[in-house]
């Protein structure tokens, strides 16, 4: 079975015991806390995901570091999963279970990346864009900024790009002239 399904069903089966218990939120931060924490230390992501590694020896390192910082909810599935040999995709499960809390909440999350910082008249026409595309209740929008697009912006939602870039255009405007 693929990671994402086995991940997606960890995470759905956390969501159903999160709802009955009413803590779907805290387990919620408990979880961008984790992707955050793994993202930050490249080498406690690459730990967990290491075959060669014992479960029991990964478990008392997520205990070590999540311990005292996490719900004993949070702890305990964490527990449950690294017994059942699939702590090498607890990353896998904490981002399935956030966007399925996002679905939840009717919440779309977008990237744009531009040349400049957004104006708020842009960073709400952007908002505006991704809502009528997605019917998204709420938009959160993730700003990069990068140099080379020299003008323009590409917009992401989803498995969506919108590529309104101006080095995008003169890419396409080459090719022409090659052709």
């Amino acid at each position: 079975m693929a990671v994402g399904t086995v991940a997606t069903r960890y995470a759905k089966s956390l969501i159903d015991l999160a709802q009955e218990k009413g803590i779907v939120q805290e387990l919620s931060g408990d979880m961008q806390f984790f992707q955050k924490t793994l993202a930050e230390n490249r080498q406690l992501g690459v730990l967990l995901k290491n075959p060669i590694v014992r479960n029991a020896k990964k478990w008392s390192i997520i205990n070590a570091v999540f311990g005292s910082r996490l719900n004993p909810m949070t702890l305990s599935f964490f527990q449950i999963v690294a017994q059942k040999g699939r702590d090498n995709i607890l990353e896998d499960i904490a981002v399935a279970f956030n966007q399925q809390v996002d679905v939840m909440k009717g919440v779309e999350r977008a990237t744009v990346i531009t040349t400049t910082p957004l104006t708020d008249e842009l960073r709400t026409q952007l908002k505006a864009k991704v809502q009528s595309l997605t019917k998204a209740k709420l938009v959160e929008l993730e700003e990069k900024i990068d140099p080379r697009l020299i003008g323009g912006y590409v917009l992401r939602v989803g498995d969506q790009q919108v590529d309104a870039s101006i080095k995008s255009q003169l890419n396409d405007l080459r090719l022409t002239f090659l052709n």
